[in-house]
This record gives structure tokens, C-alpha cells and sequence, in this order.
């Protein structure tokens, strides 16, 4: 009978913590890998971006933005809109586009009349699927401006959806841009 080192065989209560700071270490490397993308989807936006020039003031431009419920009226994009247009106020709209009606109930962050109208809509708790949606009015001299709409998108969930926001949002943006300028020179005949 071969007799084996003490030291080949370990008792079973020492193989049991072995395992147990094996399975610790796995644990604690997948969340640090969790983590770390977590972080890196949310300091890494993905960003659409529209502009069109209007022959309009900011103020006519504003005007129209911010006439939520007239929304369904001329916009192809968000089809309804509901709510007040000051900081940190809750609207409910209703996004469309190929994938059919979406809700959502931005966050206002920024309503500088003539200038900047901004929200956030979010998915979850706020690190899933973000959207910092943001219309910015620029006077480009006379009665011209650049209006220019864009939404920066973070969250672990944006990397799988970059090819979808860019095929069926992006040219949602400029839709809308368009009939905003259809709508200004409407209520300039009328």
C-alpha cells in the first residue's frame, strides 16, 4: 500500500474554503467588470444631432416648442405632449416612430425661453437607458436661426441599441425639425 504525503491530501474543511475564495474571486471580478462598464456606458454618450436654419426669431421658434399641446397638430415625432414647460417639471409624451407609439415622462432641466429647452427621459434608474434630449436655438442674424436637436444617450443598454437609435430615431429628428419650419411659416400666413 502506497502511503501519500500528508500534504497531497487536504481535509475536506480546507478544500471547502479554498473553493469558497475561489468562487469569491469569480464573484468579485465579474462585478468589478460590471462595474466598470456600467461607468464607461455612462460617461460615454452616444449622440443623434439635427440642425435646420429657419427664417424665424428665437421667440417664434420658442413659441412653437413650447405649445406642448399643439404637438399633435404638426409633429410626425412626438405625437403628444403634455405638461409645463418650466425646470424640473414632468411631461408626458409620446414618441414615434418605426417601432410604433412609445410614453416616456421626461425631467425638465433646462427652459430658457428663446434659447434652450432640455430634458431627460429615463429607463429604469437611471444607468440603464438614458436620453438627454435637448433643442437649442442659435439667432444667426435678422430673423434666422439654427435650430439644433440632439439627445445624448447613456446606459448599459445603449451599446446594443446605437445601429437602432441612428436608423429609426435620427431621421425622427429631422422630420420633426422640418415641420417645426412648416409650422412657423403656417402661423406667420395665418
Amino acid at each position: 500500500m502506497t502511503v501519500l504525503p500528508e500534504t497531497a491530501v487536504r481535509p475536506p474543511r480546507k478544500r471547502f474554503r479554498l473553493r469558497r475564495r475561489r468562487l469569491l474571486a469569480v464573484l468579485a471580478s465579474l462585478l468589478a467588470l460590471l462595474a466598470a462598464y456600467t461607468g464607461w456606458t455612462n460617461t460615454r454618450p452616444y449622440t443623434l444631432s439635427a440642425s435646420v436654419e429657419l427664417d424665424a426669431t428665437p421667440e417664434e421658434v420658442w413659441r412653437v416648442l413650447t405649445d406642448l399641446p399643439a404637438y399633435d397638430e404638426w409633429n410626425p415625432f412626438i405625437v403628444s405632449a403634455k405638461g409645463t414647460v418650466r425646470m424640473d417639471a414632468t411631461l408626458h409624451l409620446v414618441m414615434h416612430d418605426q417601432t410604433g407609439d412609445t410614453p416616456f415622462t421626461p425631467t425638465v432641466l433646462a427652459a430658457e425661453a428663446g434659447k434652450e429647452l432640455r430634458w431627460i427621459g429615463r429607463v429604469g434608474p437611471g444607468w440603464i437607458f438614458d436620453g438627454e434630449h435637448r433643442f437649442l436655438i442659435e439667432p444667426l442674424g435678422g430673423s434666422r436661426v439654427r435650430l439644433t436637436q440632439s439627445e445624448n444617450f447613456t446606459g448599459v443598454m445603449i451599446p446594443f441599441f446605437r445601429g437602432t437609435l441612428h436608423t429609426n430615431t435620427l431621421p425622427q429628428f429631422r422630420a420633426m425639425n422640418q415641420a417645426l419650419a412648416a409650422r412657423i411659416a403656417a402661423l406667420r400666413v395665418s
